[in-house]
């Protein structure tokens, strides 16, 4: 196949976003062969369209809005079978950072509104603004900055709720 411009350019954004896609998606499936595989599709997806992409500025959130949909329509397919506790256990053993911690916001995210959370994981994991959260969530900015503030404040009393009651059993008698 030729090098043309549309295919310089898009392997340029595939570099450009393809670890921040990989980090997006692994957090949300926790198996990092199922990550690389929606990787790869959504990059194909993209490709699939690309002749149509035409906003430069939107490309960061289109590409996150086809990842979040290939990861929901894995979930549509087949129903997964979790073990939380291998879970839990590969999370604390991956951590640098104290365990207790990490198992308390990985229960704060899961227990959070989808909203809150989709809002959340797409500016820390991966460093969208929030017009790019918008864009691939299909709201507006200013939903998405109420989402974010309230997502951090819920958050915030998810965890520190956790650990007091955490350290409370561990101070019991």
């Amino acid at each position: 196949m030729p090098f043309t411009p549309a295919r310089r350019r898009f392997e340029q954004v595939v570099r450009a976003y393809a670890n921040d896609l990989f980090r997006y998606l692994h957090w949300l499936c926790r198996d990092r062969g199922q990550a690389e595989d929606l990787t790869q599709e959504t990059f194909a997806r993209a490709w699939a369209a690309w002749e149509g992409q035409r906003d430069e500025k939107a490309v960061k959130a289109w590409l996150f809005t086809i990842a979040r949909n290939e990861h929901a329509r894995l979930h549509e397919r087949r129903k997964l079978d979790i073990d939380e506790e291998a879970d839990l256990e590969a999370l604390v053993a991956r951590g640098p950072t104290d365990p207790s911690l990490a198992i308390d916001l990985r229960r704060a995210f899961g227990s959070m509104p989808a909203g809150y959370r989709d809002a959340l994981l797409l500016q820390v994991l991966a460093g969208l603004s929030s017009a790019e959260i918008a864009a691939a969530l299909g709201i507006t900015e200013d939903n998405v900055n109420a989402r974010l503030s309230r997502g951090r404040r819920a958050l915030r009393a998810l965890v520190d709720g956790e650990s007091n009651a955490a350290a409370a059993a561990r101070n019991a008698p």
